[in-house]
């Protein structure tokens, strides 16, 4: 893994996106959802992805999570054109490169927070205890204290909160240590007070030096990361940084607290 070296002090390109360009169907039904899109991503960042829908942000989501191929186009990820790949490679990018995270939690609903967090560590080549390093079960535990979980390890799904679940899926997301974290409008089944709470998470890993990239429709959310891409119609309407993103925790501390 390499990242893209820069000579101007920047940090270095986690992600590097160049005319990427997704055409679905053939003839008659085809259908171009990207149409040349260029961005890089600097290790750190936080950006936001927005768009109304069909705005092409699903597609260029599962583009950077090497969910599916571009028709054309080069995908950089550390400085490796991912976009060449073949699957088991792709599989394997996902698996250890980039932490997904949901709308919808996707936990396993009949195991506790620690066993959902400990399975991305399950489908390494490398067996528990093999390196020398802390065992799985230890990497999922402080995964979870990382998201301030670490009194509800022993819990299920269904005995947590919406925000708490979203913060076991943050954890398992954040296990394998991936470059980059992606987050698919991971406040969309959250009432108002919970989803600041899960962007101050955000802003806080963030600040500790993950590189985020956040996909939502919602302005409000949007503005709490540092620069903001909004698509339409498969083009990169704007690119701009947020000078003053809002400050999730300075919100939290001035809300009442729910009743």
């Amino acid at each position: 893994m390499q990242e893209i070296e820069r000579r101007d002090g920047r940090p270095p390109v986690v992600l590097g996106i160049r005319d990427l360009v997704k055409v679905y169907g053939r003839g008659e039904g085809e259908v171009t959802a990207l149409r040349g899109v260029s961005f890089d991503v600097q290790r750190g960042e936080f950006v936001a992805i927005m768009g109304s829908s069909g705005s092409g942000k699903s597609t260029l989501m599962n583009l950077i999570g090497c969910l599916d191929r571009p028709t054309r186009g080069t995908y950089l990820l550390d400085g490796e054109d991912v976009s060449l790949w073949g699957r088991d490679q792709l599989a394997e990018v996902r698996s250890r490169r980039i932490g997904f995270v949901f709308q919808s939690f996707n936990l396993l609903p009949r195991t506790s927070a620690l066993e959902n967090v400990e399975l991305p560590l399950l489908y390494r080549a490398t067996p528990a205890g093999e390196s020398g390093g802390p065992s799985i079960a230890e990497q999922a535990r402080q995964a979870l204290v990382r998201v301030g979980l670490g009194e509800r390890v022993k819990h299920h799904p269904s005995q947590l909160s919406g925000g708490q679940q979203q913060r076991v899926a943050i954890a398992r997301a954040l296990v394998n240590q991936p470059s980059l974290l992606l987050a698919d409008e991971p406040t969309g089944n959250l009432d108002s007070r919970t989803s600041i709470e899960i962007m101050r998470l955000f802003q806080e890993l963030n600040a500790g030096g993950m590189t985020i990239i956040l996909i939502t429709h919602e302005v409000d959310i949007s503005e709490y990361a540092r620069r903001v891409i909004t698509l339409r119609d498969g083009r990169i309407l704007s690119d701009h940084p947020i000078a003053a993103p809002r400050d999730a925790a300075a919100e939290l501390a001035r809300a009442p607290e729910p009743e």
